[in-house]
């Protein structure tokens, strides 16, 4: 939970007769700002105790506010039109500064405001901490994450760039939250498409244009491969005697197959390194052909496998599902069987507490039924977490990309583009500076990786050029010239020799000659008042929150939303206050908010896979 919402937990609980966790899961964040910070519902209370909601909220409020029994009356001056002259309860955690609460009643709710300093230093402390954004939510736990698996021999197409982008912000999430993450990219580097390959390379293709552009060479021949079968169908009968021989070792097949690997990977990891992405481990679906057999004779012996037309299937009819297909009629794997071997090489052989897959909307019916299975075979799998993350497909012209049919985007194609894009802008506003083409090609993958991830996941998107790489609006750009304004900010504050001044002592009290306040806390935090500042901090502070709410949904966008909202209020914040021309004291407070609206920003980013320059 948030600091604040511990603080309003703490100071409710005892009152109400509910958990501290309890009354945390329970506060809303009201609808308006006037309404207050946070915001108890007495709904449900109203049934337990057999009054109204609203006598309970009123009583509740009482008491908060001192009029009622209060063990430590704390008077603090009118805030904003709430209450004034009232008692206020205030809670200390350790050495952490006193948060006070104006509390409200209305309409069978209680609204609570964060009253005096004491929350504004909670919060500037929580984003200065070198902790910022490290949770423990999965300490002591391994998730083993399966995301961006292209197709060997196939060109990297923006279709791919979801997998990738959402599966990389999936693990950082991951990481942040305090799990052991393992970080999988299982190619697909085996099946019959390897044998339509091999066949149209031996009617049509040539060494050296393989060696020159492998990619390219190997997309126009599965092209061509398809086109021709349109009219000459016994060539897909050569494609099926190809991958009947590669499946056997044939030593030409296994050449031109290792071949065909070695060179898609290495166009493959030049896009990974534009990205930043690495993958702890490069396992394709061959990896698993030795493992297929066992995970078969698992099924046989816990007595799940049945035959149906020639097939060996596990019936699924209890949960509603088909069933799932484990082998053809002619003793051939499919993906069913892929999928159970690597889940329990995963499990087993990886450890792995939980299990993701960032895979298309698609397959949702296949990976309900492949984890179904897996609940038949073995009763400890209750204790596996396995989550299929879908995501609704990237389209061209409202039609599926087919690379079959030639009819995709290169990811390469889009980068370049974003990148010169970037860099146009730049030698528009700022030509001098510095390494301008390194920025470039960070802020245009900031707007490739971000105009991704901005969107719910399931949603499909209509693959859209100008709208892939826009630099305007809300984008990763904007969200990269935010940070860069704000360290541009800190930069010159430092060279004026007025650094953030963060607490001096485990209370923080003020420096010498400059009077607490009443909550222990250096009364020029007062200058974070104003409207837009106030916005600003406590928007920093449910950072945590934004955290944790990206991986309960698996939902890299929550995340993303909320770095753009906290960029819109930084920026209405800097719009509105005189920050290096205000007096010291307060000049000194609102350059602590800006260091801790960047800090924020900046871990955000780097969450989402986007880069920061520190000067755009």
């Amino acid at each position: 939970m948030t600091t604040l919402k511990r603080s309003a937990a703490a100071l409710l609980a005892p009152l109400t007769g509910l958990t501290g966790e309890e009354i945390a899961s329970r506060l809303e964040y009201p609808p308006d700002e006037e309404m207050g910070d946070l915001s108890l519902p007495c709904f449900p209370l109203a049934k337990e105790l057999r009054r109204s909601p609203a006598a309970i909220a009123e009583e509740l409020a009482g008491r908060l506010n001192g009029e009622t029994d209060n063990p430590a009356p704390a008077v603090l001056p009118d805030d904003a039109g709430w209450k004034s002259n009232a008692g206020l309860l205030g809670t200390e955690f350790g050495d952490g500064p006193i948060i006070h609460w104006h509390a409200h009643a209305a309409g069978g709710y209680v609204n609570l405001r964060a009253a005096g300093t004491g929350w504004m230093e909670a919060l500037l402390r929580e984003a200065e901490s070198p902790g910022l954004g490290q949770l423990s939510d999965g300490a002591g736990k391994k998730v083993v994450i399966d995301y961006s698996a292209p197709n060997i021999a196939k060109p990297f197409s923006i279709g791919h760039l979801r997998s990738t982008v959402i599966g990389r912000a999936l693990a950082n999430l991951h990481r942040a939250a305090g799990w052991r993450v393992e970080t999988v990219n299982h190619l697909g580097d085996w099946g019959t498409q390897f044998g339509k390959l091999i066949a149209a390379y031996k009617h049509w293709g040539s060494r050296e244009a393989l060696e020159a552009d492998p990619i390219g060479e190997s997309l126009q021949l599965y092209v061509r491969f398809h086109e021709e079968a349109d009219a000459r169908p016994e060539l897909l009968d050569e494609g099926r005697d190809w991958f009947r021989r590669l499946e056997l070792g044939d030593a030409e097949a296994r050449e031109l197959w290792s071949f065909f690997i070695r060179e898609s990977l290495k166009e493959f990891n030049r896009l990974y390194d534009r990205l930043g992405i690495e993958f702890d481990h490069i396992l394709g679906e061959s990896f698993y052909n030795d493992k297929l057999q066992a995970a078969v004779a698992r099924l046989e012996q816990a007595g799940l496998l049945e035959e149906s037309d020639g097939a060996a299937v596990v019936r699924l009819d209890e949960e509603n599902l088909p069933p799932c297909l484990i082998l053809k009629s002619d003793g051939s794997s499919i993906y069913g069987t892929r999928d159970l071997a690597t889940a329990l090489y995963r499990r087993e052989a990886m450890q792995g507490d939980k299990l993701l897959y960032v895979v298309g909307a698609e397959q949702i019916l296949h990976f309900t039924q492949v984890f179904r299975v897996l609940d038949k075979l073995d009763g400890s799998w209750k204790d596996v977490q396995r989550v299929h993350a879908p995501f609704g497909l990237m389209k061209m012209d409202g039609k599926k990309m087919s690379t079959r049919r030639g009819k995709v985007v290169f990811l390469q194609d889009v980068l370049d583009e974003a990148a010169q894009r970037a860099l146009s802008v730049i030698d528009s506003k700022t030509p001098d500076l510095p390494d301008k083409e390194a920025v470039a090609e960070a802020v245009g993958i900031g707007a490739v990786v971000f105009g991704d991830l901005r969107s719910r996941r399931m949603l499909e998107v209509d693959f859209n050029m100008d709208e892939m790489v826009s630099m305007e609006g809300e984008t990763g750009p904007y969200l990269q010239y935010t940070y860069a304004r704000a360290a541009s900010l800190l930069r010159k504050a430092a060279s004026r020799k007025l650094a953030p001044a963060g607490p001096s002592g485990p209370s923080g009290s003020a420096p010498a000659g400059e009077p607490d306040g009443p909550d222990g806390c250096p009364d020029r935090l007062e200058a974070l008042s104003a409207p837009a500042a106030r916005a600003c901090l406590m928007a920093v502070g449910t950072y945590a929150e934004a955290i944790r709410g990206a991986l309960r949904e698996h939902e890299p966008s929550v995340l993303a939303r909320y770095l753009l909202d906290l960029a819109k209020s930084f920026n209405r914040f800097y719009n509105s206050e005189r920050i290096l021309g205000a007096d010291e004291r307060a000049g000194l407070a609102r350059i602590r908010l800006t260091g801790a609206a960047a800090s924020v920003l900046k871990h955000g980013l780097h969450l989402l896979g986007i880069p920061t320059p520190e000067r755009i």
